[in-house]
């Protein structure tokens, strides 16, 4: 019964790393942009949630309704104005430029904050849980995976069943082609990450809730996203949730065995995948 409430934390854990990785898999399937500033983005999103909760006393799903378009503002912004410059088939150029705005995040967020860490107060549903058969889970945990899910859901309607899904998709096959149709591909893009920034806002309120969090812990953040995306596929959706699931049931089953095995393990499961689907477990066709 032990092992067993075990890969259930880890599936709840992973329900966390899945909201990490989908709004980067989200980006990168429509443009191909490996944006090292990722795990940056969650925490600068935190922190915009502890001001809204600690300025206007609302709630932290409140507050995270506050902080949606402000962080989808900054995504369009970020896209527009500066990422969409240096996008083209040399993908140095995006990677040098989001190294360089994850180090400025970083550095804004300990002159505005500290090198403290901080928490979202969350109140009763800090400790709250719920016995679901044999194994008791906390509610907060299971809220996480639930989101990640309709994260995941709202993303492939979003992406398969409206207008813009198929300006997406059109754009990631070919934009030229899709510029000639009338879509404008750098617009399409800024929507892109405006969206994606939404879904780290999703991410940052769990993120801030669940645990203590710095200004210094996004490179790590961005490592599980990044290790979630490549054992789903690059730019599957519903892959992304199976790696991070992957990632937390191999960390949980770790710390079971020995707690510093914990972080180490979910690199090995994530290694190990690799050897067995070099490609992740559900690639793109065309990738």
């Amino acid at each position: 019964m032990i092992w067993v409430d075990t890969i259930v934390q880890g599936v709840l854990l992973g329900g966390l790393y899945a909201l990490f990785a989908a709004g980067l898999s989200l980006v990168f399937g429509i443009m191909r942009l490996v944006n090292l500033a990722h795990g940056d983005l969650i925490v600068l999103a935190a922190y915009l949630l502890l001001v809204i909760v600690s300025m206007l006393g609302l709630n932290p799903f409140v507050a995270a309704l506050v902080a949606m378009p402000v962080m989808f503002a900054i995504g369009y912004g970020l896209q527009r104005f500066v990422l969409n410059r240096v996008l083209g088939p040399d993908i140095l150029p995006p990677l040098l430029v989001t190294f360089g705005l994850s180090v400025v995040i970083q550095n804004v967020l300990q002159e505005g904050f500290s090198a403290d860490s901080r928490r979202i107060p969350a109140g009763t549903l800090e400790t709250a849980s719920l016995p679901i058969g044999p194994v008791t889970v906390g509610l907060m945990p299971l809220l996480t995976l639930i989101s990640a899910i309709g994260v995941i859901l709202a993303l492939q309607w979003l992406f398969y069943r409206t207008a813009l899904g198929r300006a997406f998709r059109a754009t990631s096959d070919d934009p030229v082609t899709a510029s000639l149709m009338g879509i404008k591909p750098q617009r399409v893009f800024a929507q892109a990450t405006g969206i994606a920034m939404v879904v780290v806002t999703i991410a940052a309120l769990y993120l801030g809730t669940r645990s203590n969090f710095d200004p210094t812990i996004g490179p790590a953040r961005l490592i599980y996203a990044f290790e979630a995306v490549i054992i789903g596929g690059l730019g599957s959706l519903w892959g992304t949730l199976a790696g991070g699931i992957i990632i937390g049931v191999a960390q949980t089953l770790g710390a079971a065995i020995n707690p510093e095995w914990q972080i180490l393990a979910g690199h090995v499961a994530f290694l190990l995948v690799l050897l067995v689907r070099p490609r992740g477990l559900f690639p793109r066709a065309n990738d």
